[in-house]
């Protein structure tokens, strides 16, 4: 028996309130185990739900969308990044897609620093050792690892989540500078005393740190390429809790095992979850996996916004986190 509400379907396992809420508004499918859907189940969807509320692990490309009812009329991605959907293809056959953007700033950028601490200060090695046993008591030249107090921290691409790190990167005393697609305006340098460079191989040759902060776009693809990669300092440490694909991991792994760059802290990587294995293996490198939006309160309040895209679009308004082909 037709409801009268809206079908939604749901690609995968979510926090149980948002599961319920989305119950209580919608004529909702959810996903039963934590898996991704299979292409077949994927097609079967679109073709037939009102909504599609899918994340990053979900490739809404041209030919599945090719394959929608005329009844999809709203992609609700639950996540800020949309680089796994093609907004514009969705655009030209009347499909809106919206995210959730501004969520998770805050939690990656507690993540960047985490990650830096740990590949500087050496954090694992010492973990190991004690997991190990093989701790003998204190020597003043174990682990020594490198302040980042004073040292220079390059964010490429300085938006939400950039000027988060930026915030937490002052308070540990470091200097801040970025590069960005368009300058910032003189107050929002003034806030975190940052300096601009246009040019990212001019930035990427004299920083300590290198926080990749930028998202994944035609146009920052590989963009620390081999190229580039071979212009950071030798000591130089990049972290990366964007998306994999800006990084040329094949160039970096070269350039770890040649000793040529400090370290690395990798939350994302090129190939989602296939890992390159030199990677692993790697004393300077701290790996995490995509966990940098993974907190509680996040994920709760990136549900919040997937109900509230959803419901502004079924009382006939403009989704409020609606993704435009021009944003990208």
């Amino acid at each position: 028996m037709p409801t009268g509400r809206l079908s939604v379907v749901v690609t995968r396992r979510l926090p149980e309130a948002v599961e319920t809420r989305m119950k209580e508004l919608f004529d909702v499918r959810l996903r039963e185990d934590d898996t991704p859907m299979a292409r077949a189940e994927l097609t079967e969807a679109v073709e037939n739900a009102d909504i599609l509320v899918p994340t990053i692990t979900d490739e809404i490309d041209a030919n599945l969308l090719a394959r929608a009812g005329n009844q999809l009329k709203l992609i609700a991605n639950y996540g800020s990044g949309i680089d796994h959907i093609d907004v514009a293809s969705a655009r030209q056959r009347g499909i809106l897609v919206s995210n959730t953007p501004g969520v998770s700033a805050d939690d990656t950028a507690d993540m960047t620093m985490a990650l830096m601490l740990a590949v500087k200060r050496r954090i694992p090695e010492g973990l190991e050792r004690m997991k190990e046993g093989a701790w003998t008591g204190w020597a003043p030249t174990a682990l020594l690892g490198q302040r980042v107090h004073g040292k220079r921290l390059g964010i490429l691409g300085m938006g939400r989540i950039g000027q988060a790190v930026a915030q937490r990167a002052r308070a540990f005393g470091m200097q801040i500078h970025y590069h960005n697609r368009r300058r910032l305006r003189e107050e929002i340098e003034a806030q975190y005393e940052a300096t601009y460079w246009e040019s990212l191989d001019q930035m990427a040759a004299r920083m300590d740190v290198i926080s990749i902060n930028c998202p994944h776009t035609p146009s920052t693809f590989h963009l620390m390429n081999a190229r580039r990669l071979k212009l950071l300092k030798k000591d130089a440490v990049l972290i990366n809790t964007s998306r994999g694909e800006v990084i040329d991991e094949n160039a970096l792994v070269r350039r770890l095992e040649a000793g040529d760059i400090g370290g690395a802290g990798l939350d994302v990587f090129e190939h989602g979850h296939e890992v390159n294995p030199k990677l692993r293996s790697l004393p300077n490198v701290v790996l995490s996996p995509h966990m940098a939006s993974a907190t509680q309160e996040g994920r709760l309040e990136m549900g919040e916004k997937v109900i509230i895209n959803i419901k502004t679009f079924d009382d006939g308004h403009r989704p409020p986190d609606l993704v435009v082909p021009s944003m990208l």
